[in-house]
């Protein structure tokens, strides 16, 4: 018997041939809060729903007692309760690999624009081109030393683009081998080398009781006053509030934020107020490109599930407390040399 499955937000069209194809029900979801998602639940009790932004709580899980399988359209899930599925057998599948080069770039984009002082540049330009073209700060990229936290899927791709931009590149996961990591960069497994040694910081891992708030002021005032963090992971990881504290009084240069706590952003959130604060609306994997993979995907695991398939991309039960570590590092063979010597 065919299924019904529930899109809260609408996926790309070769995901949703894919299931129609196959004799699929398709509901289209009434709205894209959490609220609504439940009443599509209580109402059509789907066997499968592929969610992209909405945050699905145990309350909606278990208003369904057929459902089978939830699947999330991108790289992150801390927006799906999984304890909560676990509890009531519903597998929970991702698309890892589907946005991470969109994200890779998103990130690169932050760097470029905090490099060359964008916001200030825009606000500044017009009425005084030779202040804007002279004056205001403006940095090049090729022989700064990038730091990434988290090596995964997107962190790799950064680490790749960095050293094509000839940057030094230092990586920190402490839960991949150092044989894992790109050629070309440096494996730390001391991530406070992270802050002190790097001109950008940028994030790359998940939110985990681990990683949650590990940006505090600390870590920050480790940072040099010249040098900025990136975020285009989860809004989790850093303690907004100093943060801001950070880039206002200048311990930090500044922040290119594409994850922020609070998802739609909060108008009166003071990280707004900030010239030296660029946040994008959480859109690094939303290209194009992206959602179609990822709409490509997530239907594909609907379909792996529906007929008895092991899936391809599971969401990895991990307990980070007790999960393995490694310690063994890498060195580049050589820095990365820019175009002119000096």
């Amino acid at each position: 018997m065919a299924w019904k499955i529930l899109l809260p937000q609408e996926i790309m069209s070769e995901g949703r041939k894919m299931l129609e194809d196959a004799g699929h029900t398709i509901i289209d979801g009434r709205g894209f809060e959490t609220e609504d998602v439940l009443a599509d639940m209580k109402e059509h009790q789907p066997d499968a729903m592929i969610v992209r932004i909405t945050k699905i709580t145990r309350e909606v899980i278990e208003a369904n007692p057929n459902l089978k399988v939830i699947v999330r359209h991108g790289a992150g899930f801390d927006t799906v309760d999984l304890q909560a599925c676990k509890d009531n057998g519903v597998q929970t599948l991702y698309a890892p690999v589907a946005n991470s080069t969109s994200v890779a770039e998103t990130a690169l984009l932050l760097m470029l624009e905090m490099s060359r002082n964008v916001t200030v540049l825009h606000k500044t330009w017009v009425d005084d081109y030779y202040k804007a073209k002279l004056k205001i700060r403006k940095n090049t990229l090729s022989g700064k030393t990038l730091g990434i936290v988290g090596c995964g899927n997107i962190g790799s791709r950064v680490a790749v683009r960095a050293l094509a931009l000839e940057m030094n590149v230092l990586c920190y996961d402490p839960y991949k081998p150092a044989k894992d990591f790109p050629d070309g960069v440096e494996v730390v497994r001391d991530l406070d080398r992270i802050f002190t040694e790097s001109d950008y910081v940028s994030l790359h891992a998940p939110s985990t009781p681990v990683t949650t708030d590990m940006v505090d002021m600390k870590r920050l005032k480790m940072m040099k006053p010249t040098a900025f963090l990136i975020n285009t992971a989860r809004g989790k990881l850093v303690v907004e509030e100093d943060l801001y504290e950070a880039c206002k009084t200048g311990v930090i240069c500044g922040a290119g934020l594409d994850a922020i706590r609070q998802e739609p952003v909060d108008p009166k959130n003071p990280l707004l107020t900030l010239d030296n604060v660029i946040i994008y609306p959480h859109i690094g994997g939303n290209t194009t490109e992206a959602a179609h993979r990822a709409s490509y995907f997530a239907a594909q695991g609907v379909m792996e599930v529906y007929e008895g398939k092991t899936p391809t991309w599971p969401i990895p039960d991990i307990d980070y407390n007790t999960a393995k570590t490694y310690t063994d590092t890498k060195k580049p063979d050589k820095k990365p040399a820019g175009m002119f010597e000096v």
